[in-house]
């Protein structure tokens, strides 16, 4: 086991008997349990010795040894409110971590009447996270337990966040209002001068691209570098986009999705609407998502992963260029909503299931 300097530490059995065999397209695979009694985890990031940062919803920041399944809660986290969807969500290293030991996270925080979706740092040092300060709030805040996002992607030098519209779906459409957008900052929390909506007064400066509901995956690909999401749709119509500065995504003038007691919403095409590449109708109810561009599976190289909370599996998804050619349920037997999925520093998936007694899962090749 790695040495930590520990606030609490979790030991667990030896993992051997926890592996289970599955057979999947092009690859066998072996599925392990890494962690075991996470409460609600919903993202995770690797560190440079190969350990995860993994968030709890209700507030907490662990750190996992995926060797031996100990993890250690980090202190010095902000306070989070903890209600319907919302509480501690996603987390990320600054590109330069290594040196600047910078940890960023995203929460839903009280505020002025409401609540909001929240992106801070702190320096991961000693077990804590020294000098944390919050760099973005998403106002205006709304009494409201919905749709928060949110995940957080450093892309050529800045930081792209998601935030849901908080269940309003006219939010999505206001420019005046950061909800149902997704924001791009620079790294210290700023806004970069040439922000497609900066010059507006009308509009918020730090919005990249809007009409989105409740987007809850971010991937960049591996060989474009181009940014994707995916986001929830009502009944039906999630989607896959590719944001671009200044688009409209369409929700809620243009989507697949309906209403949750039946009628179509907006199904007709409308010029100003940019088209998602592909949805899901019905839903899957996707959250995290990530390229696979690794060594351990070389048939899966290009293909993306995309955690389903409703069908309860992991999606592989084929591409050519941005079309999907196929899609393959992994683990759908397994019965767990999955919350994330990242490709680790071993070139293995790492997965999290959402429950209040929570695995932190490993996908290896069987051979």
């Amino acid at each position: 086991m790695r040495l930590l300097s520990l606030t609490l530490l979790v030991l667990l059995p030896a993992l051997g008997p926890a592996a289970e065999k599955i057979t999947a397209k092009a690859h066998d695979i072996r599925l392990e349990t890494v962690a075991h009694g996470l409460d609600q985890p919903w993202a995770m990031a690797f560190l440079p010795n190969g350990d995860a940062l993994v968030t709890e919803r209700p507030g907490r920041l662990n750190r996992v040894d995926t060797d031996s399944g100990a993890y250690q809660t980090i202190t010095g986290t902000p306070d989070v409110d903890a209600r319907g969807q919302g509480g501690l969500l996603d987390v990320a290293l600054h590109p330069e971590f290594a040196t600047n030991r910078w940890v960023y996270l995203t929460w839903s925080g009280r505020g002025d009447g409401g609540n909001a979706t929240y992106l801070g740092r702190g320096k991961l040092r000693n077990g804590q996270l020294e000098a944390f300060e919050t760099l973005f709030v998403a106002t205006p805040y709304v009494d409201s337990t919905k749709h928060f996002g949110s995940r957080i992607t450093f892309n050529d030098g800045y930081v792209f966040i998601t935030v849901g519209e908080r269940g309003q779906r006219e939010r999505a459409q206001d420019l005046s209002d950061h909800n149902g957008s997704v924001i791009r900052l620079r790294p210290d929390g700023s806004i970069p001068d040439d922000n497609p909506f900066v010059d507006r007064e009308d509009a918020k400066d730090a919005i990249y691209s809007y009409g989105h509901r409740n987007p809850q995956g971010e991937a960049l690909h591996p060989v474009t570098g181009a940014y994707w999401i995916h986001e929830h749709g009502p009944r039906g119509g999630d989607e896959i986009n590719i944001p671009r500065a200044g688009e409209n995504f369409g929700w809620p003038i243009q989507t697949y999705g309906r209403e949750y007691h039946g009628p179509e919403i907006a199904p007709d095409t409308r010029p100003e609407v940019v088209n998602p590449i592909h949805h899901w109708t019905p839903s899957i109810a996707p959250s995290g998502m990530a390229f696979y561009d690794g060594d351990a599976f070389p048939d899966w190289r290009g293909d993306l992963f995309v955690g389903a909370l409703a069908m309860t599996h992991l999606a592989r998804i084929s591409l050519e260029g941005t079309t999907v050619t196929g899609e393959e349920k992994l683990l759908a037997n397994q019965g767990w909503r999955i919350r994330d999925v990242v490709q680790g520093p071993d070139d293995y998936l790492y997965i999290l299931v959402d429950a209040a007694d929570a695995p932190m899962l490993r996908l290896k090749p069987a051979s």
